[in-house]
């Protein structure tokens, strides 16, 4: 369908609708600014033409197109400018009572034929449809910050929106460069509607005093590849803006996942709402600026030292993936390391793996072949755990089976050295319980690596009730000389990265479940609206469907709460055997090899 909205006003210069105007602008069309304050229009100039300088100097544009670009957009500050636009998006402030009284003014300037959409990314569109005296033209266009860079555009339609109206502006938002998905009316939308309860439950969890900010931060960034924390992407939204999506989503949903968690409403009423003002999770040098400075809440670099036990050789315990890439890591840090598998076959399979991975190292240039020789002389592969009688530190690497790890965390218990550290990867049984088997559980504590280990700089220290001051200590002392990352996190189901990453996947496969959205179309949101680097479901597949309902299991049967109860969509598949990429099914189909 032809689409020239050759003349589209922005209502609200923000900054938001400033880098609205600035797509606008910059694909040829006549912009009108509409904004009552005449500060917010100064403003919104000074950024297009600081941007389009910028695009200048780095050759991207032209200075006569420069110029061109700053000629169609000009600015105004009352309703009746809009009177000749084609399109008029609305981005001012996310409160009914003011967008509805844009919409009746705007009734009374625009043509009949114009078409009305809204910014909102939290409230009903089809209430503000109501308001106007066409509500068949009214929609939402949802950008996403910043509007020139971001490609999701979500297109929002309600029960009263007229399809030619969704057409013509989703052939807009695909000339202005963008992905546009369409959506259905209820708050959040995909993008937002699962973003948001992710970052109330981190809120959640730094209220509690689970794990710090910096850790929560780092956890998310390391652990699943997200280009912010959660915390970090609060304080730049706007710690109040995410109240106000929060509380519109729950008195949709009533889904307790969605109730803000009461330190947004602490900051809000105190004024500390992130970036734009300076302060909120984190404190900044100034309004407006990104860079955190240090605060009475910021962990000193001495936080968390003390002295740890030596550690100069290390046990592996497993013949997996992750036991054999566990040992390449500390082989490579210089360490001496025993893989031991439950027969001599099985751990030469291994550190076969092991040799596979380094010579892999060496074509790719990032390893000499000096160096994977002495890795791999530093490996001893074993059929049994009595070759751990004199090991520093015992390293389990064993199948997600809380009996089966008691019966080897008893086995470690009878054949490890006393003072020996004794660690479980576990990614959701209880620590403690694992501890508990041994005779010696103040020697225990739980250090979770990632998938592929070599590569994940993230481990999760999970420290117990019972777990020893310098066995804690060692643990995040290793961690650095082995280069990883330490978090500390308390002893309960999920620790900080699963804990926050699976409810948000459940939530995902929810949508699909009431046929709100498409797999694609969520993946899509995910990926060009949140900066994921997977879609839900593309990170469902490879994680395996058996093992995200497992995980899922866990964390309701801790926390108890049915938002966090599995999706029967998930509990299906994997019941008829489609658990992703491994079977060749799951949420997708995928070539057999």
């Amino acid at each position: 369908m032809d689409t020239p909205f050759s003349t589209i006003a922005v209502v609200g210069l923000g900054t938001m609708g400033t880098g609205i105007a600035e797509v606008l602008a910059r694909s040829g069309r006549e912009v009108i600014g509409i904004d009552i304050s005449d500060a917010a229009a100064r403003q919104a100039v000074a950024a297009l033409e600081a941007s389009t300088a910028r695009a200048v100097q780095r050759e991207r544009i032209t200075e006569e197109e420069r110029r061109d670009v700053l000629a169609r957009f000009r600015t105004f500050s009352d309703l009746q400018a809009a009177a000749d636009a084609e399109l008029v998006i609305e981005v001012v402030p996310e409160t009914y009572e003011i967008k509805q009284q844009v919409f009746r003014d705007l009734d009374a300037v625009v043509s009949p034929t114009a078409i009305l959409a809204t910014g909102t990314n939290a409230l009903s569109v089809t209430r503000l449809a109501a308001e106007s005296q066409h509500p068949e033209r009214v929609l939402g266009l949802h950008f996403f910050n910043p509007a020139p860079a971001m490609k999701l555009v979500e297109v929002v339609s309600s029960v009263l929106t007229a399809p030619t109206a969704v057409e013509a502006v989703t052939a807009l938002a695909r000339q202005l460069g963008k992905e546009p998905v369409a959506v259905g009316d209820r708050p959040g939308f995909v993008a937002d509607g699962l973003l948001f309860g992710y970052l109330n439950q981190a809120a959640a969890m730094y209220e509690a005093n689970y794990a710090s900010r910096e850790d929560i931060d780092a956890a998310m960034k390391l652990g699943c590849g997200l280009p912010m924390g959660p915390l970090e992407l609060l304080d730049l939204i706007g710690i109040d803006t995410a109240r106000t999506v929060l509380e519109a989503m729950y008195s949709a949903s009533h889904d307790r996942l969605h109730a803000p968690a009461p330190v947004l409403g602490q900051l809000s009423e105190a004024g500390l709402t992130g970036r734009k003002t300076g302060r909120g999770f984190y404190t900044y040098t100034q309004p407006g600026s990104q860079t955190v400075v240090p605060d009475a809440a910021t962990p000193s670099p001495q936080a968390g030292a003390g002295a740890g036990r030596t550690v100069r050789s290390v046990g592996v315990a497993g013949s997996g993936t992750m036991a054999s890439g566990i040992a390449e890591v500390f082989a490579k840090a210089g360490y001496d390391v025993v893989l031991a598998a439950r027969s001599q076959e099985k751990a030469d399979t291994a550190r076969g793996r092991i040799a596979k991975s380094l010579e892999r190292s060496v074509t790719k240039g990032r390893l000499t072949a000096g160096a994977r020789d002495e890795t791999l002389a530093r490996i001893t592969a074993a059929g049994s755990l009595d070759s751990f009688a004199e090991v520093d530190l015992a390293v389990e690497a064993v199948a997600e089976d809380l009996l089966v790890k008691q019966q080897l965390f008893a086995t470690l218990d009878k054949v490890c050295r006393p003072g020996a550290v004794l660690a479980t990867t576990t990614s959701s049984l209880p620590v403690v319980s694992i501890a508990r088997a041994t005779s010696r559980p103040e020697d225990v504590v739980g250090m979770h690596f990632f998938n592929p280990a070599p590569a994940m700089k993230l481990v999760e220290v999970v420290r117990t009730v019972l777990t020893a001051d310098d066995v804690h200590a060692t643990v995040r002392e290793v961690c650095v000389k082995v280069r990883k990352h330490p978090v500390d996190c308390g002893d309960r189901a999920g620790f900080i990265v699963n804990a926050l990453l699976f409810p948000y996947l459940n939530n995902a496969i929810k949508m699909v479940e009431e046929h709100y959205a498409t797999l694609d179309d969520i993946d899509a949101a995910m990926k060009l609206g949140g900066g994921y680097p997977m879609g839900p479901f593309e990170l469902l597949d490879v994680v395996g469907l058996d093992v995200s309902l497992a995980i899922e299991k866990v964390l309701h049967s801790e926390f108890r709460d049915p938002g966090l109860a599995p999706a029967p969509l998930l509990e299906h598949l994997v019941a008829a055997g489609c658990l992703g990429r491994k079977t060749g099914r799951g949420f997708r189909e995928y070539a057999r090899r």
